[in-house]
């Protein structure tokens, strides 16, 4: 048993606590000091320090670290994908492939150094199933599937082996789903196989790409927009496609393939309307603002995002469209696109939603009694007022520690 007191606590379930104390037994915490309490004689003392729950990163695409600096940025979203698509070369990462195994292992590295306990990962090879244990950290891999010409579910089914062998690559603390890409990428029948598979599983939560582009909104409304002439140009595009004529949440909707266990990932686009249907499922929202500039779609609506009421999380989506896997960057970004949220709602955002979003709440997301001792020290400037605000307001790799107890 430890005793640990800081110049600040900030538990998250409840406000931040000024010379703050904790307890810590075999590896959980099992008390947290009363607002004003004094700590227990003998408590490691960890100075002026803010101690938080480690960061949970709810989107990422590992097995992409490779292309860290290989694809610039964009002006509009189709064309950061085309320049994604050259620098992929003809077919996706395998999941054996060194290099890729390499980068994803540094990516993992500098999360965990930025103070991120967890990820959501999406991947087409699995390859990051092996790298997230190897790491130490915990997470949900979500075994990607594409394909706006399938049928049927059939590969679903031939891919479920993949899955399974995966699984048995990583230990306890990473998990293995399924979801489809996009709208623009997976088609009716893929999507409706994908969401059998994923309530049927043991692991019954999946993600998918939302609302990302203006190309995807006009491609629903109307079959306009540049992704028609895309899926021709690789091959995709189907005889049978007529456009739904509905906006992206809509058209999930109505395939009956959203719910509360749905990671709906980026929503740049969502008017007010989609925002209050996704709040109504409960659905968690996962945005990624620095990538989102990177790849074209624009500035998500954060402020917008805060008040429907949605649970929003965060991620900073791959080293092929971000510069780094720094959450606190990410807060920075969200901080100065929604300059009236409260710093608390964008720390919760950062740790206990994405823990919820990801069916890590019971041990991750908040210092309460009972939970994992995943916490981190991030040291101050000096004294400070709104802990909460300095957060948010942009922390370097240097400034973070984590608590060994």
């Amino acid at each position: 048993m430890m005793d640990f007191r800081a110049g600040w606590v900030c538990p998250i379930s409840q406000p931040p606590m000024r010379d703050g104390w904790f307890r810590v037994e075999n590896g959980r915490i099992t008390a947290v000091g009363a607002p004003g309490s004094a700590a227990p004689s003998g408590a490691r003392d960890l100075g002026q320090v803010a101690v938080l729950p480690a960061l949970i990163n709810a989107h990422t695409h590992l097995e992409l670290s490779w292309l860290r600096g290989r694809v610039p940025p964009a002006a509009e979203f189709v064309d950061w994908i085309k320049q994604l698509i050259l620098a992929r070369g003809a077919g996706m990462e395998r999941a054996d492939d060194p290099a890729i195994l390499d980068a994803a292992a540094a990516a993992l590295r500098e999360a965990r150094a930025f103070g991120t306990i967890a990820v959501g990962d999406i991947s087409n090879s699995l390859a990051s199933v092996p790298a997230i244990a190897e790491a130490g950290l915990e997470g949900l891999v979500f075994h990607e599937l594409l394909g706006f010409k399938e049928l049927d579910g059939r590969r679903v089914a031939e891919t479920r082996a993949l899955r399974e062998a995966a699984s048995g690559r990583g230990n306890s603390h990473v998990r293995v789903s399924v979801c489809p890409h996009a709208p623009y990428s997976t088609s009716p029948e893929l999507f409706r196989a994908v969401r059998a598979e994923v309530d049927a599983s043991p692991v019954p939560i999946t993600s998918v790409h939302l609302g990302e582009s203006t190309g995807e909104v006009a491609f629903l409304r109307d079959g306009s927009g540049p992704w028609p002439g895309m899926l021709r140009f690789v091959g995709a595009m189907r005889d049978d496609w007529r456009p739904p004529a509905l906006d992206p949440v809509s058209y999930l909707d109505s395939l009956g393939v959203l719910d509360r266990r749905t990671l709906v990932v980026h929503g740049v686009q969502f008017d007010d309307a989609a925002l209050a249907r996704l709040t109504e499922i409960g659905c968690t929202l996962v945005t990624c603002p620095r990538s989102n500039q990177w790849v074209g779609v624009g500035v998500p609506p954060v402020a917008r995002f805060y008040a429907s009421g949605i649970r929003l999380a965060i991620g900073t989506d791959s080293l092929a469209s971000v510069e780094d896997l720094n959450l606190f960057a990410e807060l920075k970004t969200m901080r100065w696109l929604a300059p009236a949220v409260p710093a608390r709602r964008l720390l919760e955002s950062a740790t206990r939603a994405g823990a919820e979003a990801l069916g890590l709440n019971d041990t991750l997301g908040s210092i309460e009694p009972g939970k994992r001792a995943a916490l981190i020290a991030v040291e101050l400037a000096g004294p400070l007022d709104d802990v909460e605000e300095y957060l948010v307001s942009g922390i370097d790799q240097r400034q973070i520690q984590w608590i060994r107890a």
